[in-house]
């Protein structure tokens, strides 16, 4: 027994490092690309890998399968394909497509974001049955807008993604997959936050969202590298 307990504590003590390195590794990255100037060129030809599944317009699919990604914050997009290549975030499509042998590198990753960041959003989203959207409004109120924005926009400086507009089951199932531990790179307040949501809460918020759309202007840096 004690040879067991040795051995198990040994193997802990040697993925704490393990660990340590691959946060550090994503964290690196991370940064690059957010410091990245965007070559919309570029991003716009490793777009054509991600057209397969969201669209030539980024515009996703109204059953929720995929996201509605265009006019999304530039350095949101680069924290999803960080998170994505480095385990932090589950889905064996995205698992390949944000892998180096698409995106070679940070300066990739801020291409392609900057080039998503850049699309004028022309899909309109999936809705729900709207029975619920005033309630749903209620608790965007009460849960949501301190962080995410009175219009949902977001924040490009925080990270904080823009989900005005987002497809209704694309929104409903991220937020199951947070409060079940299948979105990891989701904060514990936020999961939390979401874990109190009943399922009348859940559906009218979701389709409250959906139903905000609206047009987006590119971030900052976005719009200088375009120029």
């Amino acid at each position: 027994m004690k040879r067991s307990t040795t051995l198990i504590v040994c193997w802990i003590a040697a993925l704490v490092p393990l660990a340590a390195l691959a946060y550090s590794n994503s964290r690196q990255e991370l940064l690059a690309a957010l410091k990245a100037r965007p070559n919309l060129d570029h991003g716009a030809e490793l777009f054509r890998n991600c057209a397969v599944c969201h669209g030539s317009q980024g515009g996703g699919t109204t059953d929720g399968g995929v996201a509605r990604i265009a006019g999304q914050h530039f350095s949101v997009i680069v924290k999803q394909l960080v998170d994505y290549r480095h385990g932090q975030r589950w889905d064996l499509r995205m698992e390949h497509f944000s892998d180096r042998h698409l995106l070679a590198d940070a300066q990739a990753i801020a291409d392609v974001a900057g080039y998503i960041n850049h699309l004028a959003i022309e899909v309109p989203p999936g809705v729900g049955d709207g029975e619920l959207v005033d309630h749903g409004a209620q608790v965007y109120a009460e849960h949501c807008r301190s962080c995410h924005g009175r219009s949902a926009d977001g924040d490009e400086k925080a990270m904080i993604p823009r989900i005005a507009g987002q497809h209704y089951e694309y929104l409903t199932r991220q937020i199951y997959d947070a409060v079940d531990g299948r979105r990891p790179n989701f904060s514990k307040a936020h999961v939390r936050r979401l874990a109190r949501l009943e399922r009348d809460d859940i559906v009218g918020l979701a389709d409250y969202l959906s139903r905000l759309s609206q047009p987006p202007t590119p971030d900052e840096n976005v719009r200088t590298a375009a120029r």
